[in-house]
């Protein structure tokens, strides 16, 4: 009998061993309450409590508030600043510098919407994306994209003069309308290579096309009305590659500068002081890349948020 109580106490104290007391240490987890009606702000910061990736995305948000509220203004001036920097006016208009990344999926959906409301407001300073993230924009303009269905067999659809992006449907003719769109701006370029002497890089190759696209629903075409450069250091990789191929052989010459992208790119990092920067990234690869490396050389940004379908270790 003594043995069992022994045993019965050493299974109580382990079942039911104190707990450190966390309040006032960790927010308690509690969701949103209905009854209130649907108020968006109060609804987006209950993500915080909310627990599990509603309270990543919680954290998130209030990052990117942090990004956006920021002004020199809530700095003290260090004491060898400029006299600029001195300037109450100045330190109270001067506000993080924000880059933007983002896959090209992104653009193919209807996601395409949102960034170009952020570009076409000014809400971002610097953009990096693949060049699907260019071209889709454009082709857009040219032609639409149609709703599908992941499982569609790529090889059938193929036979079908169509192309699957997951689940969306792009027509072949789509690309072959940008062809015919592009070719002739390619042949102006390197006229304007040729007699006036410019040094195209891939950003300035993009500020033209957003340009020439005219067309309100692109964002490209709002970065180059509002001078947001828009790099894209892998821009032969897609339609834009193949356009920049086939015209070597019909009208060879153009030159494409990415060392003097590189040189703009870091420069937007390491000369934006004495602005904070923020890091916004949809997706991995070289956006993500792109733009960490950027900050870097300013020894890291002084805000981060990454979105994506990574694990937490990776």
């Amino acid at each position: 009998m003594e043995e069992d109580s022994m045993a019965l106490a050493a299974a109580r104290s382990a079942v039911f061993k104190c707990s450190e007391n966390l309040e006032g240490k960790c927010p308690k987890i509690g969701g949103y309450d209905f009854n209130q009606g649907v108020d968006y702000s109060k609804l987006l910061k209950s993500f915080i409590s909310t627990g599990f990736q509603a309270s990543n995305l919680g954290e998130a948000i209030q990052i990117v508030n942090q990004m956006l509220e920021w002004k020199l203004s809530d700095e003290k001036p260090e004491n060898d600043c400029s006299e600029e920097e001195k300037d109450p006016r100045f330190r109270e208009s001067t506000k993080s510098k924000v880059f933007l990344g983002f896959t090209s999926n992104l653009i193919s959906s209807g996601i395409r919407d949102t960034i170009r409301y952020l570009v076409e407001h000014r809400m971002v300073d610097v953009i990096v994306t693949t060049t699907g993230g260019i071209e889709e924009d454009l082709i857009k303009c040219l032609a639409p994209t149609f709703k599908g269905e992941f499982s569609l067999p790529g090889a059938a659809l193929r036979e079908q003069g169509l192309n699957r992006i997951g689940n969306l449907l792009v027509p072949n003719d789509n690309y072959c309308k940008f062809e015919d769109w592009i070719i002739p701006i390619l042949d102006q370029m390197l006229e304007e290579q040729t007699s006036q002497k410019i040094l195209w890089t891939p950003s300035k190759l993009i500020a033209r096309l957003g340009r020439e696209i005219n067309r309100e629903s692109s964002y490209l075409y709002w970065a180059s009305m509002n001078n947001i450069p828009v790099f894209c250091p892998g821009i032969t990789d897609g339609s834009i590659g193949d356009m920049l191929y086939f015209h070597s052989y019909s009208n060879p010459g153009l030159i494409i500068d990415v060392v003097q992208d590189v040189i703009a790119m870091d420069g937007e990092a390491v000369h934006a002081a004495p602005r904070k920067t923020g890091m916004i990234i949809l997706g991995g690869g070289l956006p993500k890349h792109h733009i960490c490396n950027a900050n870097m050389m300013r020894n890291g940004a002084d805000y981060a948020v990454f979105i994506n379908t990574a694990q937490e270790f990776d």
